[in-house]
């Protein structure tokens, strides 16, 4: 550890924790967790594999799924290496730029998961709403250059997150309250100003805010189309088309209040298994929205209009 002044010395080393407590039943725990992992690993790349096989998924709304697929797997595979240190060889130390490149990683695929769920809600709408001019609008070419943009604005969204952390001076405390790296978690052990990190860490909170309102905003105007169809056969081929998608919505957003706003008296095993619900769950969505999608690829919902 390198002396910052006569009194303080700078942290070399964060300690992430398992569950507290439980450190004996430790290799218990890792059966769950690995089973969630080999979920999400083998799921999303049969996704991605029948995707890039299977000629008749070559449409828009199965390439904003494999992004998905995508930005699950890279959350899963963010997250593997420390969560398999600690349950199975009980190894918590990580070195600082390890613990700021770990939380680059997942910060970015969290927020492509999020962009690309956005892009998809606006995908739905125009299926229903313009059903005719569909394919003319969301060709190969404005599919591949949206997945782009967005992908560049997350990785510009999340970049500064391990530099201001970098800034930061590590001095008296070393213990995270999560088996993960999280901007969150890690500036709060902070002995130096950190205001620069919780206003842009609150930006890009409110910025993902913005995401869910322009979501829900996308999934009004369908209800609205919904209402305005006048066979219920055709409202069940809309709501059936739209419904895996709100679910993957679901999953991804409603784990982050508990686990944002987790009170400081909480139990630290509930707040750790929060944590753990809050990055494994999410990265299961992808092949959940593929077998609704796929069972609905040949009635197109915008002819029920």
């Amino acid at each position: 550890m390198s002396v910052l002044n006569t009194s303080e010395m700078e942290i070399s080393t964060f300690f992430l924790i398992g569950i507290p407590g439980m450190e004996h039943a430790h290799i218990w725990v890792l059966i769950p967790i690995c089973l969630m992992y080999l979920l999400s690993i083998l799921g999303n790349c049969t996704v991605l594999f029948f995707i890039k096989t299977e000629t008749s998924l070559h449409a828009p709304m199965y390439y904003f799924l494999s992004m998905l697929a995508f930005s699950d797997l890279g959350l899963s595979i963010s997250s593997l290496p420390t969560m398999l240190r600690i349950f199975l060889f009980n190894a918590t130390g990580i070195s600082p730029n390890g613990c700021f490149a770990q939380e680059f990683f997942i910060h970015g695929f969290s927020a492509i998961e999020s962009s690309v769920l956005l892009i998809m809600s606006i995908d739905h709408f125009i299926a229903i709403y313009s059903s005719l001019r569909y394919t003319s609008i969301l060709t190969s070419a404005r599919v591949f250059k949206i997945g782009l943009i967005f992908a560049a604005l997350c990785i510009m969204f999340v970049l500064p997150f391990p530099f201001i952390l970098k800034r930061l001076k590590f001095c008296r405390k070393s213990l995270l309250s999560h088996s993960y790296c999280f901007h969150l978690n890690v500036m709060k052990l902070a002995c130096s100003d950190n205001r620069v990190n919780v206003i842009y860490g609150l930006f890009v909170a409110l910025t993902s805010l913005l995401y869910l309102g322009c979501i829900s905003v996308s999934y009004m105007l369908i209800l609205k189309l919904i209402l305005g169809i006048a066979s219920h056969k055709g409202h069940l081929k809309v709501l059936n088309t739209c419904i895996s998608h709100i679910c993957a919505v679901f999953i991804f957003y409603v784990p982050w209040p508990p686990f944002i706003a987790l009170p400081k008296n909480v139990s630290p095993v509930i707040r750790a298994i929060i944590a753990d619900i809050f990055l494994l769950v999410p990265s299961n969505e992808s092949h959940c929205v593929l077998s609704d999608e796929s069972a609905d690829k040949k009635s197109d919902p915008g002819k029920t209009m």
